[in-house]
């Protein structure tokens, strides 16, 4: 592979060069003030996996903004791979303290979202309009499972995580409209996705903190 090849796989890019993509490259501060944000709201709460949530919100923002300047291979790298970390990190916290697994189990189960994901990605490839971000699409169906599974015993956490597939939902479907109404509209939707995720990490991150201040999973 050619890690200094230049991709060209948005709306807004007509040409190299560290700024051909403004919006999409601006707009990932929002990751960054969404990190600062919640940064502040977790305060002097002993909660080391928020606070490793937090440090990943922040990475993605700075991965995603390499990409949207750089635009290269390695740069790719440097923006997925913060996510799919963050990913892991909440879905082991919530098996953990959601679900009240011990910590080997819960890394256990979360290991099974690997096998998971790449199950679900073949099937969105087949689906008309849903292959554009196959490889995101099995987070939402994830979460809204845990929200349905968790609607009795504790039905705030679970509102929460509902809330978060929705707006994830919505991102999703902006970030795939983006090369489908460039002509229409040459600035594209990427950058609506880089908001809108935004505010979805950081909600993500606020229901794991009233869920754990409120008491229902204590630190262990």
């Amino acid at each position: 592979m050619d890690w200094s090849a230049q991709i060209d796989g948005y709306c807004e890019r007509l040409a190299p060069g560290l700024w051909a993509e403004p919006v999409n490259a601006i707009t990932n501060l929002a990751f960054l003030l969404a990190a600062w944000i919640m940064w502040r709201r977790l305060g002097a709460a002993r909660l080391p996996l928020a606070r490793g949530m937090v440090a990943l919100l922040a990475a993605i923002g700075v991965g995603s903004g390499l990409f949207h300047t750089v635009a290269t291979p390695w740069a790719m790298l440097a923006d997925v791979l913060p996510i799919g970390l963050f990913i892991l990190l909440y879905v082991h916290a919530a098996n953990f303290h959601f679900w009240n697994m011990n910590w080997w189990v819960a890394g256990c189960v979360t290991a099974l979202f690997i096998p998971y994901s790449i199950a679900l990605v073949q099937v969105f490839n087949h689906l008309p309009f849903f292959e554009i971000s196959a490889g995101y699409w099995p987070v939402p169906l994830l979460i809204t499972i845990y929200a349905f599974l968790l609607r009795l015993r504790m039905k705030h956490t679970s509102r929460g995580l509902a809330i978060g597939a929705a707006i994830l939902v919505l991102s999703l479907t902006l970030r795939s409209l983006d090369e489908l109404v460039c002509g229409a509209v040459p600035l594209g939707t990427h950058f609506l996705w880089h908001l809108l995720n935004a505010i979805m990490l950081g909600w993500m991150i606020e229901v794991y903190r009233r869920h754990m201040l409120a008491g229902a999973g204590a630190e262990r």
